[in-house]
This record gives structure tokens, C-alpha cells and sequence, in this order.
């Protein structure tokens, strides 16, 4: 039985163990519109400035919002739950296009909202960035609007490349070069620091996939990650770690332990998402605050590929009775207005036009909105597998990372992954 299937089963077993039944019917849903829009958004800094001027929205439609706010864990239980059951009682929502964006597409939960981005040129649906909108598209369909964006970027050490006499890296090549000069010359620092664990570095790790020019499916829906450049970038990631990384560091971290590596002065360089970058130029968190640079991903082979997502968008659930309303929330949460006011409070956004405004980049460090702006440009929409079962593909793929990085034969960790990965991609057909 596909995995969505057996998903649906047991959020349907879990409502009628509640004594609950499914709302609605798919389409249009079974109530007639309703003035009362019902929200449900994450906990994060985008929805608490929203949250604040959800008056002024209501003011203008003459709509009431009826707000749900939730954290990432039990957004999913409720969505995994009620969505899956059909339910109609959620009108607009927030959620992850790359970590179940495809999964809610292929199972219809998302409007299709092709017609309504394209018939509004003054909201202009031409000014979102091509990564973003690439993540929320399904099978050519537009099902959501990206909300917040996020690239990898270079952090590094402007003091200690003024030491070595370096320039900043442009290069994969100049990088690994720079680290090793960085290390041998200071002993206590590593050259190098980035994730490491099977998972949590796949995001990380995407981007040199691609700057190599690898993929983790090719189009024709098969794995990639057996490819010599996949190979090449798996060998490359494990070795910088390996040869210029943290002494006896470990395969297990995510991005605060990097992150505590580089901003306590352990590390010369670091790749990682620019949306973290408040945690290295904050004198109160990071001991090299005043020294930090910041650049666009090295190029690789086949040029800088860094990726350019969304973490999160918005949708309509396609159960809804009251999707003329919703989209008239979405098109007011999204405008180049609200995106700019979000943005100047630290939310990087999807839209051109807002990192083309000074007014919009007047509160990040100038080095990196020029960084964000190359890595905009070249991005690519997903920083992971776009499959169904999230979770179980970027360990599958992120298993040659850390055999990289313990110094076993990248090539071959990348084939046993390759022949693991393509029986997953079969089983979710």
C-alpha cells in the first residue's frame, strides 16, 4: 500500500477513535462561504507580525479571522489528522512546502491557485523569486505562496583571511585551499565547519550537490546520487570536515552546534542558511560578531548552485467553502507591503522587488543582501529529495555524508545509498 494511503488510514482510525467524522467533501467544501476566515498559521516571527496587523486586514475585507496558531509539531499531528480526513473547518494554511509540500498536493489537500496568482497584476505574481515558486508548484500546478526564504551563503573569518593574506574564496577549490592554509597556520582554529549529521547536513549538503552539478533525482524520477558528481561532492563535503574540520568532531550536529563552533572563533569558514545569520553578528551570542563576512556559495563545476527556498507558505485548503475569501488574505499577507514590513523585521521574503529596495536590505549586514542577491538569482528550489516520506529519504541520502566524513570510501557509500534510494523512489509510486 503507498505511504499515503496507509497515512490517510491511520488519521481516519485516529478521528473515529475521538469520536470525531471527516468534514466536507473535497472541492468547494459543505458549507456556503462564510464571512469568518478560519487561519491556522505556525509559531514563528512572520505569523507575530502578521498576527499584529490581522486588524487592518479585517478593517479593509470586512472579514473576521479566526486565528489558529500552533508550533511546528502540532501543526503537522493537526494537519496529518484533519486533512486527511477532509476537513473543510480550515480555510487558510500554513506549511512546509519542501517537507510536505508534496505529499498535500499529490493527496489534493491544496486549491489550485494557478488562476487566482496570475489574475492580479498589481500583487504580481512575476516578482516571486524562481527557486520559491519552482518549491510551490505541483505537476505545473501553483498550490501555495512562498512566505519566507532562506539560501546558503559563506560565513567566514575577515580577520584570520587578513592574516593569511587571502582574498574571499569564489571558488569550491579556493575554499578547501583557504582552509588548509587557515588551519596550518592556526593550529587551534579548524579551517572548516558545517552539519554533520546524516540528516540535518543534507540541506546543507545540497548545495555543493548541485555546484558539482549532481541532483538527488534525475528527471526521470530516478535516483541520482550514484552519479561521479554526486560522488565528487559527498568525497569533497566528508574531506573538508574531515581534513580541515573541529578536532574529533562529531557526526551528529545540526546547525547550533556548527554555529557554536563558528562563533566562538573555532572555525575560519562555514556554510549555512543566511536566515541564521543574526546568531554569528550578535555581540551577545558570537565572540567574533565584529569580524564576520559574509559571501556567496563558492562555485563548484558547474558554477553556484546554492539553493533558494521557502521554509514556509501559504495555501488554501481545497476542502473550503471559503476560498474567494482566502485568497484575499493570502494576496493581503503576501503584497509587497506586508513582504517588506516582515523583511525590515528580519524575515527574509520572496519578492525581487523587495531586495531590490534599499529600504528592504537596510537591515542586514551589506555583504550579505549582495550575497543573498547571487544566491537568489542562481538558486535552486529544494534543498533536499522531493519526495512524500521527507524524513526517511534525507537519512537514506545523508548516510555517504558521514561515511565521508569518518574517512570511508565516499564512492562506494554513494552507490550503496544510490541502490537504497532507488528502491524507496519505487515504493512511493
Amino acid at each position: 500500500m503507498k505511504r499515503q494511503n496507509v497515512m490517510r488510514a491511520t488519521a481516519v482510525a485516529a478521528l473515529l477513535s475521538l469520536g470525531l467524522t471527516a468534514c466536507g467533501s473535497g472541492g468547494g467544501g459543505s458549507e456556503e462561504a462564510s464571512s469568518t476566515l478560519r487561519v491556522t498559521l505556525a509559531n514563528h516571527v512572520w505569523t507575530d507580525i502578521i498576527k499584529e496587523a490581522i486588524p487592518e486586514f479585517e478593517a479593509e475585507s470586512g472579514l473576521k479571522v479566526e486565528l489558529t496558531q500552533l508550533g511546528e509539531d502540532q501543526l503537522s499531528d493537526q494537519y496529518n489528522v484533519k486533512l486527511n480526513a477532509g476537513t473543510d473547518e480550515i480555510d487558510v494554511m500554513m506549511y512546509r512546502p519542501l517537507q510536505e509540500g508534496k505529499l498535500f498536493a499529490q493527496n489534493g489537500y491544496l486549491a489550485d491557485l494557478t488562476e487566482r496568482v496570475e489574475g492580479n497584476a498589481e500583487w504580481d505574481w512575476s516578482d516571486f523569486q524562481s527557486g520559491p515558486v519552482e518549491a510551490t508548484t505541483f505537476e505545473d500546478k501553483v498550490v501555495g505562496v512562498p512566505l519566507i526564504t532562506e539560501r546558503e551563503v559563506l560565513y567566514y573569518r575577515k580577520d584570520l583571511l587578513e592574516k593569511a593574506g587571502l582574498e574571499v574564496p569564489k571558488t569550491l577549490e579556493e575554499l578547501e585551499a583557504a582552509a588548509k592554509q587557515i588551519k596550518e597556520e592556526n593550529p587551534d582554529t579548524a579551517g572548516f565547519v558545517a552539519r554533520t549529521g546524516r540528516s540535518a547536513a543534507v540541506t546543507q549538503f545540497s548545495s555543493y550537490l548541485y555546484s558539482f552539478g549532481g541532483d538527488f533525482i534525475d528527471d526521470s524520477g530516478k535516483s541520482a546520487i550514484g552519479t561521479p558528481e554526486a560522488k565528487e561532492a559527498y568525497d569533497y563535503y566528508g574531506r573538508m570536515i574531515r581534513e580541515y574540520g573541529p578536532e574529533n568532531v562529531s557526526t551528529d550536529m545540526s546547525w547550533p552546534e556548527a554555529m557554536a563552533i563558528f562563533t566562538q572563533g573555532g572555525a575560519a569558514f562555514y556554510t549555512e542558511a543566511d536566515s541564521l545569520y543574526k546568531n554569528a553578528t550578535d555581540p551577545a551570542d558570537s565572540k567574533v560578531a565584529e569580524t564576520v563576512g559574509f559571501a556567496p556559495m563558492p562555485e563548484g563545476p558547474a558554477g553556484s548552485k546554492p539553493y533558494n527556498v521557502p521554509s514556509w507558505g501559504l495555501a488554501i485548503n481545497e476542502a473550503s467553502a471559503n476560498q474567494d475569501n482566502a485568497w484575499k488574505f493570502i494576496e493581503w499577507a503576501t503584497s509587497k507591503e506586508k513582504t517588506l514590513e516582515v523583511q525590515k523585521a528580519g524575515v527574509p521574503g520572496p519578492r525581487s522587488s523587495v531586495w531590490e529596495d534599499p529600504e528592504g536590505i537596510s537591515t542586514y549586514p551589506k555583504d550579505l543582501a549582495e550575497a543573498i542577491a547571487v544566491s537568489a538569482e542562481n538558486g535552486v528550489g529544494y534543498d533536499r529529495p522531493l519526495v512524500v516520506s521527507v524524513a526517511e529519504a534525507r537519512e537514506i541520502v545523508g548516510d555517504p555524508i558521514v561515511a565521508a566524513i569518518t574517512g570511508e570510501d565516499a564512492a562506494k557509500a554513494a552507490e550503496a545509498a544510490n541502490t537504497s534510494f532507488e528502491a524507496f523512489l519505487e515504493d512511493e509510486k
